[in-house]
């Protein structure tokens, strides 16, 4: 089996016409020599339906982060294949990874030159996606002069920058406090529903995932595998705190205690 990664024009089907945003197929991940390899992810198959947020969950070292950086196209599976067939995808990371010796709105232009937008056009662009973010007046504050949950809105808008039609994001809120993550959900939603991304979202939190996605995607301890698929039918806006959030969670939460144990058990 020969590994790809496809960014092609025309995807693979998940309904009878309506073609994937992302297609990962039996995909495979080892690291190490032939014979003497460590698998990481094992026959992975997942559809991304255009629009759609998917929350990626599992145990720390399942595998999440790698499987995103396939999608990503920073790295080639070892068997398999993914197509994205509206180009490359926008990753967002767990850092915000802004270059500190350029303004908040110079970070986005940077991304913004890169996709080619034209010198004329980019802080206009710059400062519609800082509006955006609800971060308008902040183009020219310094990385330093910005709040743990401002640097991501930048991280975010800057992301945003790269026109994809697809966004990677690898537990972006991770390092934050309670409340400005709390805050940033509520922003990113309505940000997804403003502008129909397709969005593969990377946590270990199982009420984050509950409460962003459309559908929540449980990975087995390595080798990670697709052990359970929820389709999420809470109405949004939702609350990290309503029961029907906090119910899904705690069957959730259950079924990923059940892998960590088994995968203790070997």
């Amino acid at each position: 089996m020969t590994p790809a990664l496809t960014t092609a024009t025309s995807g693979t089907a998940v309904g009878d016409d309506i073609p994937a945003a992302v297609r990962i197929d039996h995909v495979h991940k080892s690291y190490g020599r032939p014979g003497a390899d460590r698998p990481v992810l094992d026959d992975i198959t997942l559809d991304v339906r255009p629009g759609e947020f998917v929350c990626l969950l599992g145990a720390s070292g399942c595998g999440k982060s790698t499987l995103l950086n396939l999608v990503a196209g920073l790295d080639r599976p070892t068997a398999g294949s993914i197509t994205v067939p509206g180009g490359r995808p926008a990753l967002m990371f767990q850092e915000h990874a802004l270059f500190p010796w350029l303004t908040a709105g110079r970070n986005i232009e940077l991304a913004l030159r890169l996709r080619g937008v034209p010198r004329a056009g980019r802080r206009a662009e710059a400062e519609r996606l800082l509006e955006l973010v609800r971060l308008g007046g902040a183009y020219g504050k310094r990385v330093h002069e910005l709040s743990g949950g401002m640097r991501q809105r930048v991280a975010l808008a800057r992301a945003l920058a790269q026109d994809s039609r697809v966004l990677l994001m690898d537990e972006p809120f991770a390092a934050l406090d309670a409340i400005t993550r709390d805050v940033l959900h509520h922003e990113l939603t309505r940000i997804w529903s403003e502008t129909e991304l397709s969005v593969l979202f990377v946590t270990h939190n199982v009420r984050e995932a509950v409460r962003l996605g459309q559908r929540v995607v449980l990975l087995s301890s390595r080798p990670g595998r697709v052990v359970r698929e929820w389709e999420v039918g809470i109405p949004q806006p939702r609350r990290i705190e309503d029961a029907a959030v906090a119910d899904l969670s705690v069957e959730i939460t259950e079924e990923l205690r059940e892998e960590i144990r088994r995968h203790g058990r070997h």
